[in-house]
């Protein structure tokens, strides 16, 4: 089953795409990017016997929303409403980089909406400032594109992989009010994603997350953590390795008794 419907949250109108059936798992996107990005993985994950929930955050395309003077936790009361309407239950949220951050809120915020966090090529606590420039031109459409492909090897695609199919895609206005979004919350606020179970889907050469922060999350939370390392990929990842994607999702869901 395939559709769309609008969700209101307060001020904010959401486009959620839907498709399969069974239990929900919600798909949240990259800064800046869009729900688009995973049709690839909302297949797979809907073959695999889920019913996949993705909203567009709000400012892309048709949800709409205030965009100044807003938090993490105005994102993940989007997200959470999105669920309260849409699932019969809670879900599993896969959270791809910035999308983490907001999954993590949910958890922390709403945790009656939540049954379990993937954290898909998430940042390390801290990573260098010019990785965020990297994101930065990366989705700029008014800078050449040898500059924006520069960037994309660098912060998003593993040596060898095609960058050129994340020169489309972006959304330039939402760089800096997601980032903003986030920073007006300390961290430690949402970093635990509440109590619930969290897979730590990491990439090979993700420069967000470098060999020697691998265990950060364990270290930090203990067994409540299952790590996963997707190799030939970097943090794009999704793009890069859908199938691995899939299938350490659906593995990990199927543990945690999300089936």
């Amino acid at each position: 089953m395939q559709g769309t419907s609008i969700v209101e949250n307060c001020e904010a109108r959401l486009l959620v795409r839907r498709q399969g059936r069974g239990r929900p798992v919600v798909l949240l996107p990259s800064q800046a990017r869009d729900s688009d990005d995973y049709e690839e993985l909302a297949t797979g994950l809907e073959h695999g016997g889920y019913l996949v929930l993705r909203p567009q955050p709000r400012g892309i395309g048709d949800s709409t929303g205030p965009l100044t003077e807003i938090t993490l936790r105005d994102l993940a009361q989007d997200v959470a409403k999105v669920i309260e309407v849409e699932a019969a239950g809670k879900a599993v949220i896969l959270g791809h980089a910035f999308g983490h951050y907001v999954a993590r809120m949910v958890a922390h915020a709403f945790p009656g909406t939540v049954a379990g966090i993937v954290v898909a090529a998430s940042a390390a606590k801290t990573y260098p400032a010019h990785l965020s420039k990297a994101v930065t031109e990366a989705g700029d459409p008014n800078l050449p594109d040898e500059t924006r492909l520069a960037a994309l090897r660098l912060a998003f695609f593993a040596p060898g992989n095609d960058p050129t199919c994340w020169l489309r895609g972006w959304h330039p206005h939402m760089q800096e009010v997601q980032r903003a979004a986030r920073l007006a919350v300390e961290q430690e606020t949402y970093w635990a994603g509440g109590t619930v179970p969290l897979l730590d889907l990491q990439a090979e050469f993700d420069p967000f997350k470098p060999p020697e922060r691998r265990n950060e999350m364990r270290d930090d939370f203990g067994e409540r953590v299952s790590i996963a390392l997707v190799r030939n990929a970097s943090h794009a990842l999704i793009p890069e390795q859908p199938a691995a994607v899939v299938g350490a999702t659906l593995s990990w869901m199927r543990s945690i008794g999300h089936i």
